[in-house]
């Protein structure tokens, strides 16, 4: 025991649910100082959000970059490495190095697991013939120019049958694909679909209503329940399989964004931390796990019931912390977490849906008006507001 390097406090992740609890328990108790550890290989860190807005080409991939080093908080230790195993009844992790580290507290902040092999030809299309996707920096570019190159056709924009983080981000870059088609005139000869395994349009039905008009207006064919399994790019065809009736369907693309599924990271979907569906299981509102009281998570590899976003972190962070520093302490957790997440849902350029709501489904709106209705303020306060918070804000544990 005695050779094992031990930390107070070991965080698996160093997205931004690991720095932001990193920061707010460094600021909350500053004897934690030197005894917290964030253990992840990434040498970048970056703002996701702001990805859309790459495909649509508003923003440089650029501006969503940073140094991952920039981010640790003072009073961390950044370890790059990642962790290959969970050994939560010894309270230890194993690193991909094979070093067996000792923790008194765990947090598992390890984000999501993008399956880019899960879909048949995926891995060898992505980034060539039209087939891309805003889900990654690499590709993100070659949106751009899909969009700025289409001269007419078919545009499939595809979300899949899992969780994924960012819910509204398969239908935002579609609304800003309707946008550039009319500015640059091939919208008259051009078919856009929207390929969802979902059931409908959005989960909150006053969101719901609003996105339909926005469909409607900007003549979308919708086809739900439609799952991508597989591409053929010599053909330029994609097939689907329809979730209900398990039959196959067949569509011809000249422009193809896909959203691959996503899971949870697999050193956590093979560990004892995991429910039966592979993410972290936390109890929803302390964020405790509720099987081991010293481990806590929060972000997009737990199992929380609520949309994958940015802003819901922001809400689970401190709630987490003051649950964990109160287990520290021997004290009842009393902070609870309602399930608050965000969608800033882009309809065009210049325009924008804010979506707030909580577990149940139900709207949680922040501002004095409807959010419902799409709006030019709010999508400035996506496009300039929310990068700065997040960088200057969140990220440092101020809010």
């Amino acid at each position: 025991m005695s050779d094992l390097r031990t930390f107070r406090v070991v965080i698996v992740g160093g997205g931004s649910a690991g720095i932001m609890v990193a920061a707010r328990l460094l600021r909350a108790r500053p004897s934690l100082h030197g005894n917290i550890a964030i253990f992840d290989p990434s040498e970048k860190h970056y703002y996701q959000p702001l990805w859309t807005l790459v495909g649509a080409g508003v923003v440089s991939k650029e501006s969503s970059e940073k140094e991952e080093a920039s981010q640790i908080p003072k009073g961390a230790l950044w370890i790059k490495e990642a962790i290959e195993s969970f050994l939560p009844e010894m309270h230890q992790v194993r690193t991909s190095r094979g070093e067996m580290i000792q923790y008194e507290y765990l947090v598992v902040a390890a984000g999501i697991e993008i399956g880019w092999d899960k879909i048949k030809g995926l891995p060898e299309t992505i980034g060539n013939g039209g087939v891309c996707s805003n889900y990654s920096y690499e590709y993100v570019s070659y949106t751009w120019e899909c969009l700025r190159t289409f001269s007419g056709g078919n545009a499939i924009f595809t979300q899949p049958n899992t969780p994924i983080k960012c819910g509204g981000a398969p239908q935002k870059i579609m609304y800003l694909a309707d946008d550039h088609m009319r500015k640059t005139k091939v919208r008259s000869h051009s078919q856009i679909i929207y390929a969802s395994a979902n059931a409908g349009i959005f989960a909150v039905k006053k969101y719901a209503d609003a996105l339909q008009y926005v469909i409607n207006r900007k003549n979308i064919h919708t086809n739900f329940r439609w799952n991508l399994i597989e591409i053929l790019p010599e053909k330029k065809e994609a097939i689907f399989v329809h979730l209900d009736t398990n039959q196959t369907h067949t569509l011809s693309y000249d422009m193809l964004h896909v959203v691959p599924p996503m899971f949870a990271p697999r050193c956590i979907r093979d560990s004892p931390l995991a429910d039966v569906a592979g993410w972290v299981e936390i109890d929803a509102t302390t964020l405790q796990h509720t099987r081991y009281p010293r481990i806590f998570s929060l972000g997009d590899c737990s199992n929380l019931p609520t949309s994958k976003t940015g802003a819901a972190i922001r809400k689970q962070a401190p709630v987490l912390v003051s649950n964990l520093l109160a287990f520290m302490d021997q004290q009842s957790l009393s902070a609870r977490y309602d399930g608050y997440t965000s969608c800033p849902i882009v309809t065009g350029y210049n325009r924008l849906i804010l979506a707030e709501f909580d577990y149940k489904l139900e709207p949680r709106e922040t501002f004095p008006f409807d959010q419902s209705k799409e709006r030019y303020s709010m999508y400035r306060v996506k496009k300039d507001l929310l990068p700065f918070l997040y960088w200057q804000g969140m990220m440092k544990g101020r809010i």
